[in-house]
């Protein structure tokens, strides 16, 4: 048995609450046992708290195209459950990728460039506005 076997009855499912696995580690009481919420119910709440529990809430909800598919789709059907609503946010916008020598930037990989470091290391503000400006919100960019 793998661990996902033991720990979803469904391929399918995803983690509303993932139990601690080290000393140390974040966790809350609950009637599962100790842990956190997870990632997609991190999410679906904070925009609860920001915008409000009568659908459509938020407006707009935004992010990265990889995380359409399963993250915002995690969050539509536990958010549409819980609001008894068919539709949860009103409109979504997924940005392309940033990409640095072929690999999509990113924190776990530490391949990153922040403004502040493009600045600090010379970058021009009004460079960096036309770069945004020349292209398309949904594009890849290497």
């Amino acid at each position: 048995t793998t661990p996902f076997a033991r720990e979803k009855r469904d391929h399918r499912d995803f983690a509303l609450w993932k139990p601690t696995k080290e000393e140390g580690e974040a966790s809350w009481g609950s009637p599962w046992g100790p842990g956190r919420p997870g990632w997609h119910i991190e999410c679906s709440s904070f925009c609860r708290k920001m915008f409000g529990d009568v659908p459509p809430c938020p407006v707009l909800h935004s992010g990265g195209r990889d995380l359409r598919f399963p993250h915002h789709e995690n969050e539509i059907a536990q958010s549409q459950a819980l609001l008894g609503t068919e539709r949860w946010v009103q409109h979504w916008v997924h940005a392309g990728q940033l990409s640095i020598r072929g690999l999509k930037m990113s924190k776990s990989l530490k391949n990153f460039v922040t403004i502040h470091d493009y600045l600090a290391q010379g970058g021009s503000p009004t460079l960096w506005r036309l770069f945004c400006l020349l292209h398309r919100y949904s594009a890849d960019i290497e």
